[in-house]
């Protein structure tokens, strides 16, 4: 335990001073509600960048990030009952965990949420260690906020908060979808849900400064994703031959 309060101290000490300037990688991060395509994205840009020769270092928020992962997941799926897996079209899937927003569930999650934040701000700083030319994110305390129910003044200065603590990417993308398409790719959790969970995205644009990608073709998304990176940075990427 000490050394977690140890830990924890330092991350707080650096959470004010520690910032990420042009002299470091380029820090992308993906956001967007299920199935708005943030995993073709990324690998598209993946290959994009790797084909400029540039040097590229990932995480996965869930798996690299997120504080006690694999607990939360259990607690969630033993006091929800909800379905595990992925949801496909052949084969729906029933969740039942960040669409369940009482607030005896949302004020222990917005605690782990501001854990999650200092992790995230070790794991870049590692990250940065290996100098990389650019580090993409899939997935940041984006979307973990974006669970929260933002049309809630309390929420919404729980989020302001934490987003005083998490870095802030060099781009922060959030791919935009209808949630109707989006539970048509990816059906897990019910329509009305995923309507709100849409908006929280949206007032988190605002609150963040995300850039949002419009509802496109894949291609199309692509290159509005690599335009708004060159306009943004000091990367020149060239033109794709897809």
């Amino acid at each position: 335990m000490a050394s977690v309060s140890n830990s924890l101290e330092r991350e707080i000490g650096h959470a004010k001073s520690s910032t990420l300037n042009r002299e470091s990688p380029v820090v992308i991060s993906f956001s967007g509600i299920d199935g708005s395509g943030k995993s073709t994205q990324i690998a598209k840009l993946l290959n994009r960048l790797r084909d400029a020769g540039l040097v590229v270092s990932q995480l996965t928020f869930w798996d690299d990030v997120a504080v006690l992962s694999r607990f939360r997941a259990d607690v969630s799926h033993k006091l929800l009952h909800g379905e595990g897996g992925v949801g496909t079209p052949e084969n729906p899937v029933n969740r039942n965990d960040k669409n369940v927003r009482t607030w005896y569930l949302t004020l222990p999650r917005c605690v782990l949420h501001f854990l999650d934040s200092l992790c995230l701000r070790q794991k870049l700083r590692r990250a940065r260690a290996n100098a990389p030319d650019v580090i993409v994110c899939d997935r940041y305390i984006f979307d973990q906020l974006a669970t929260l129910p933002l049309d809630r003044a309390w929420a919404r200065a729980c989020a302001r908060l934490i987003l005083q603590v998490a870095p802030i990417p060099d781009v922060a993308y959030l791919l935009d979808v209808e949630p109707e398409i989006a539970r048509a790719r990816k059906p897990e959790y019910p329509l009305d849900f995923m309507h709100r969970y849409r908006a929280s995205y949206l007032q988190l644009r605002d609150l963040a400064g995300m850039a949002m990608i419009e509802p496109m073709s894949q291609d199309e998304v692509h290159e509005a994703i690599t335009t708004k990176l060159q306009d943004s940075t000091n990367l020149r990427l060239r033109n794709s031959t897809s």
